[in-house]
């Protein structure tokens, strides 16, 4: 099969490109957009079903789901009026298209580069994002054997797991903690509390909550405060907050309680910059729970960073059944985590972040759910970027 690629600034133009060069014969492969136009690849002499590869949908004859360069022109040139029915089709060939190309990619990485494919595999069971697992194998060296390969790939993701310092019990501060409801803020700041009267007793510390929505939340925190003898106290409006924390300079650490705000409300961002806005130095930490799925858990990170997050607190990581999919999130919106929470004791449930603990959490709860991934499932998440993997 001789398959070429060709770039021109529209459809039209890398078509006449293919019937030049390979002839009306040629068959379109794939179709692009890239920057400045659009990207194709055709091929003549081609064969679905090379020998040593198993095809990626069963072909009833005659048709085998490829198109050549002549027919597309005709697709194209279809009047708009009449043509939504040969768009569809035509994205439907496409498709088909697309995830035959990936098997076939799929195979043959398998065929030459079995170790990266069974680490794929390995990193996939972790619940990593595919694109997070490709890079993590991309970087490793070649000719390695499987079992130092996956020693450098769970190396190589705990280096890119990023880690704050111990910040807010060494130096202090001012900390609104922020996310969904549900999350464990209040519980993760009991935690916190519980640590600083223990680590120094009970000056230099004080409680604040904002959260006057969910029942009884203000009176959760000034007990609190009363069972470890520090000052606590409740607030409904932000010019109290702002009022309250231009009182309390003296103290060096704060931790802000507030309420659970759904990451699809639409007032999200204006209640966040509210809470910010009442004090210079005040840091906004997310509390996110591991438990979450890890589309909502991206979904949670994008929205509450609209203001600009300092850190963040992984929470009811007993309760996941997969770690890697929260990991993947927190990687690529580059936020920092802090503190990690499980349980509900307080507080020998909560300790500093350690990028190696967090990965061993996620291959021990990996093997603890008996967690898979089948080949077609490695075949439609990785068979487009086999390419830049080996």
């Amino acid at each position: 099969m001789n398959m070429r690629r060709y770039v021109a600034k529209d459809m039209r133009e890398c078509l006449r490109q293919i019937r030049e060069s390979q002839g009306p014969d040629a068959v379109i492969l794939s179709t692009r957009k890239v920057e400045g136009g659009v990207e194709v690849v055709a091929a003549i002499d081609f064969d679905p079903a090379p020998t040593g590869f198993a095809p990626a949908v069963p072909a009833p004859a005659p048709a085998i789901g490829t198109i050549t360069a002549d027919e597309y022109t005709a697709h194209a040139d279809t009047p708009a009026a009449a043509g939504a029915d040969m768009h569809a089709e035509l994205r439907s060939l496409r498709q088909l298209l697309e995830s035959q190309l990936a098997t076939l990619a799929w195979n043959d990485l398998t065929r030459r580069a079995p170790v990266q494919t069974e680490l794929l595999r390995d990193l996939t069971q972790l619940g990593l994002a595919n694109d997070l697992a490709a890079s993590i194998v991309a970087e490793l060296p070649a000719h390695l054997d499987f079992v130092r390969a996956q020693h450098r790939a769970r190396a190589i993701l705990t280096h890119k797991l990023p880690i704050a310092e111990d910040r807010w019990l060494s130096r202090g501060g001012r900390v609104a903690f922020v996310g969904p409801t549900g999350v464990g803020k209040s519980t993760a700041i009991a935690k916190l509390a519980a640590r600083w009267v223990l680590e120094k007793g009970p000056k230099g510390i004080a409680l604040v909550s904002t959260d006057g929505v969910r029942f009884g939340a203000q009176e959760q925190i000034q007990n609190l405060g009363r069972l470890l003898g520090i000052p606590a106290h409740a607030v409904d409006h932000p010019r109290e907050l702002e009022r309250l924390l231009a009182s309390l300079e003296g103290t060096q650490l704060v931790l802000i309680d507030t309420a659970g705000t759904s990451q699809r409300d639409q007032r999200l961002a204006a209640k966040l910059a509210t809470i910010a806005g009442t004090h210079p130095e005040l840091e906004m930490a997310l509390v996110l729970a591991a438990s979450s799925q890890a589309g909502a858990a991206e979904e949670v990170i994008e929205r509450f960073k609209a203001v600009r997050l300092a850190a963040c607190i992984v929470t009811k990581i007993d309760e996941a059944t997969s770690l890697g999919g929260t990991l993947s999130a927190l990687i690529r919106a580059r936020l920092p985590i802090a503190w990690v929470s499980e349980g509900q004791r307080i507080p020998e449930d909560l300790a500093p972040a350690r990028a190696h603990h967090l990965v061993v959490r996620a291959v021990t709860l990996a093997e603890r759910s008996g967690a898979t991934a089948d080949e077609d499932l490695l075949q439609r998440r990785f068979g487009g970027l086999a390419h830049a993997i080996a």
